[in-house]
C-alpha cells in the first residue's frame, strides 16, 4: 500500500480547478481554430458577431458588458469587423456621445455560413447537448460568484 501523502503538501497542478478551466480553454481554442478560420473570424469577433445576430443594433458599452470585454479590447476588434465589411459604427442619433454596432448584409449573410460550429464543438466535446448545457450552468454561476466576491 502506497504512503498517503501529507495533508499539508503543496497541492499538485491538476487539483486546480482554474487550471483545468485555463486548459479546457485552450482546448476549445483548438477546435474553434479551424471552424472560424473558414470564416476568417477569430473567436472574439465571432462572440461579437454572435451577440449581434441574438440582438442587432446594440450601443458598443452594453456590447462589452454582455461579452465581459473592455473598451481597449472592444474597439479594436469593431473596427477589423467594420474593416472587413461585417459591420458598422455608427453615433447613436438620440445620443451623439453613444456609438452603436450594426450588422451589414454581408455580416447577416455570414451567420448562415457560421451556423454549423455549434455542431461543430458539440461534436468535438464527446458529450451530449444536455450534459454540456449543465456544465455550463455550472461554470456561469461559479464565474459570477466570483465576480460578486470581488473577483
Amino acid at each position: 500500500m502506497a504512503a498517503s501523502p501529507a495533508r499539508n503538501a503543496e497541492p499538485h497542478l491538476d487539483e486546480f480547478l482554474c487550471f483545468a478551466v485555463y486548459t479546457a480553454n485552450l482546448s476549445f481554442n483548438r477546435v474553434y481554430e479551424p471552424l472560424l478560420q473558414a470564416l476568417d473570424l477569430t473567436y472574439l469577433q465571432y462572440l461579437v458577431l454572435v451577440a449581434l445576430w441574438a440582438e442587432d443594433n446594440q450601443i458598443v458599452g452594453s456590447l462589452g458588458e454582455k461579452l465581459h470585454l473592455k473598451s481597449n479590447t472592444l474597439t479594436p476588434l469593431l473596427k477589423r469587423l467594420e474593416a472587413a465589411g461585417h459591420v458598422e459604427r455608427r453615433r447613436d442619433p438620440d445620443d451623439e456621445r453613444q456609438v452603436r454596432i450594426r450588422l451589414t448584409a454581408q455580416g447577416r449573410t455570414l451567420q448562415e455560413r457560421a451556423r454549423q460550429i455549434p455542431s461543430g464543438v458539440l461534436k468535438a466535446s464527446g458529450m451530449t447537448p444536455e450534459d454540456l448545457r449543465g456544465l455550463q450552468g455550472e461554470i456561469t454561476r461559479l464565474r459570477d460568484r466570483l465576480l460578486a466576491s470581488g473577483g
